[in-house]
């Protein structure tokens, strides 16, 4: 029993310091370098390591899980390589969704196609009754990027103030000449709000993954170190 328990011990402290080698990929990741220890290589040892570890630090429980500090370096392990695989999918798929989005475009350059759409709607809607004015007034001066994590990941702005105008204006051709051409501006801002929605949507899907999983990761070298510390003064 005290051979399987030092063995246990030496598996801890081996399991922690492959989990800080692991984290030192933000670290390796500002060096651009080629050969044996590339980037790429680094990488690839991150990414089959901690898959490994899903195997290993299991059969290390004993498959003996409890509301203890040994389980919960387990549940945080599994935790941050399920954020990991998540990771690998969203930079394997969304990156040419990015550039598709883009169309060229710089952010820069988004906001300035918004900034001159917003030029002309203030202008073309100075013939409009109060009532009209008021919804491209309000439109205008809604800030159109203040929406909340939820929001921007799905997509669904009901409470933008632009779709609300466009609603009122209607998506038909008007007889009068004014409320033809602000109906038109709306829809073009409308299209550039959304370009750039789309992009942010996608930004924010490859980067919340790190919101959860740099956290978790430094938790779970916590945890871990009070692992190892707990079987050393109790075993």
């Amino acid at each position: 029993m005290d051979m399987l328990a030092s063995l246990g011990d030496g598996f801890a402290i081996a399991l922690t310091w492959q989990n800080l080698g692991l984290a030192l990929l933000g670290v390796r990741k500002r060096k651009m370098t080629a050969g044996r220890w590339s980037l790429k290589a680094w990488t690839s040892a991150h990414v089959y390591l901690g898959l490994a570890l899903i195997v290993i630090a299991t059969l290390h429980t004993g498959f003996q899980l409890g509301w203890n500090v040994h389980t919960l370096a387990w549940a945080l392990m599994l935790l941050v390589i399920a954020s990991g695989i998540y990771g690998i999918v969203v930079y394997a798929v969304l990156p040419a969704k990015v550039s598709e989005n883009r169309r060229e475009m710089t952010k820069r350059e988004m906001l300035d196609a918004l900034a001159a759409i917003d030029r002309q709607l203030q202008s073309a809607a100075q013939p409009l009754g109060r009532e009209q004015s008021d919804l491209i007034i309000d439109a205008l001066e809604q800030d159109p990027f203040d929406f909340g994590v939820v929001t921007r990941l799905s997509g669904n702005y009901r409470g933008c103030k632009t779709i609300r105008a466009l609603e009122a204006f209607g998506v038909g051709a008007s007889q009068d000449e004014a409320i033809e051409k602000v109906g038109k501006l709306l829809r073009r801002r409308k299209a550039q709000l959304d370009q750039i929605r789309r992009q942010m949507k996608l930004r924010a899907l490859l980067d919340i993954w790190l919101y959860v999983h740099v956290p978790v990761t430094i938790a779970l070298i916590a945890a871990l170190s009070a692992h190892i510390i707990s079987v050393f003064y109790y075993w």
